[in-house]
């Protein structure tokens, strides 16, 4: 696989012993990478939001992980209206 940096990379890695462990639960669908959230306005679609990780933990909770050297503007953005829209909490990891 190809990540956007190496810092994603290595997380990938550890989550991907973390799910060979079961400290991530293969419940739903286990580890997912790049999962798409739509931003939508009135109906409107806006953009879409693309998190780096997706997995669900033993206790049930559903985790989304981004992980950031810089913060943008626009990702600050969408970070907001992703969780306010679907009633998550993005995570992030340095």
């Amino acid at each position: 696989m190809v990540f956007a940096s190496h810092a994603e990379g290595r997380r990938y890695s550890e989550l991907r012993l973390l799910e060979k462990a079961e400290d991530i639960t293969q419940r739903i669908s286990g580890l997912e990478c790049q999962p798409v959230y739509q931003i939508f306005v009135n109906k409107k679609h806006i953009c879409n939001y693309i998190a780096d990780f997706r997995y669900c933990t033993h206790d049930g909770k559903i985790v989304v992980e981004d992980v950031k050297g810089v913060k943008t503007p626009v990702y600050r953005l969408k970070k907001k209206l992703v969780e306010a829209m679907h009633n998550i909490e993005i995570v992030e990891v340095k």
